[in-house]
């Protein structure tokens, strides 16, 4: 592998989804509309929890992260695409490129890892209730979040430190609307074997490991489930685990699509489009799949807003659990 960077690149294209002027408001009011959605339900999830003592709970408290994860996912991406489009300008600094790639592995990495702890505690909650305020304490959340913030940033530091070592060529133009770590290798002039066996390691590592532990915890789930007698029982253990299951299956399916899709086709544009599924999509309905029939949360956001709770026999919503 050749060091450093021959060519003294100092910026790169971003050519976004497409290069057409007439579509580019139409692209800008689409992408500014969910950044917002997503920003603002995922501010409000976060508010709710730590503005009700009832919600201080694991379940919850993981669910707050994954929404500043969220948060920080989205931003990472869209505002440099909604800049580029409103100044019609699609240049990123080779800086903020590799400090993007950075920022972008590091909260995706964090999401397969909240969505892993929260599988684990649907698996305690479920499968060991009686066992479950000793198991799932303070001190275990605490550390389970942190474990997976250090695991994180050690992964996208050395992506990205790595990445400053290859050198590119003149075509610098990424068919991307972020700098995607796989499109960068593509650009690459030197030698990316060693970039290739990290990602591929890591992605094995800290994506199906974690995918293999969901696996696992809904297995033990599933047959806690079915050994339940009563229909309403089963109903209401499935509705604890409906919305972690849908976001998991957004989440890796449209990610793992991508990067395995990426080997077999050099459609860049289906590459990009994909990424927006969960890149975008995943960080905007997530408020909505995991509190839209939560009782407890919506009592929460009418607290806020100033709305008063409704008491007495008027049902607000369909009774799930959360």
């Amino acid at each position: 592998m050749e060091t450093g960077n021959d060519t003294q690149i100092s910026e790169f294209f971003l050519l976004g989804f497409s290069e057409e002027p007439a579509l580019q408001p139409l692209i800008f009011g689409v992408f500014v509309s969910m950044y917002l959605i997503a920003v603002f339900g995922n501010l409000l999830i976060i508010l709710a929890v730590g503005s009700d003592s009832h919600l201080h709970t694991p379940m919850y408290f993981f669910l707050a992260n994954l929404s500043f994860s969220d948060i920080c996912f989205i931003s990472t991406t869209v505002p440099k695409m909604l800049w580029n489009i409103q100044t019609q300008c699609k240049v990123i600094t080779y800086a903020g490129c590799i400090t993007q790639m950075y920022f972008f592995i590091h909260f995706a990495g964090l999401e397969v890892f909240l969505l892993t702890v929260m599988a684990y505690d649907h698996f305690v909650a479920i499968c060991h209730p009686l066992h479950y305020t000793v198991i799932m304490n303070p001190r275990l959340c605490g550390l389970l979040v942190l474990v997976s913030w250090i695991m994180c940033v050690l992964n996208s530091l050395l992506q990205s430190l790595m990445m400053l070592w290859l050198s590119f060529c003149t075509h610098l133009h990424v068919p991307h609307f972020f700098c995607e770590l796989n499109e960068m290798l593509q650009l690459a002039c030197s030698d990316t074997f060693l970039n290739n066996l990290v990602m591929y390691f890591a992605a094995v590592l800290l994506a199906g490991g974690p995918f293999a532990g969901i696996l696992y915890s809904y297995s033990k789930i599933v047959s806690t489930i079915t050994g339940i007698s009563s229909a309403q029982g089963k109903y209401k253990a499935f509705s604890t685990c409906a919305s972690h299951l849908s976001v998991v299956s957004l989440f890796y399916c449209t990610s793992l699509g991508v990067y395995l899709s990426s080997a077999a086709t050099q459609s860049s544009l289906s590459s990009a489009t994909a990424s927006v599924m969960y890149t975008v999509v995943t960080p905007m309905l997530n408020p909505f799949i995991y509190s839209l029939r939560n009782k407890d949360i919506k009592r929460a956001l009418k607290r806020i807003v100033g709305v008063p709770a409704m008491h007495g026999t008027i049902v607000l919503g369909p009774k799930t659990c959360p």
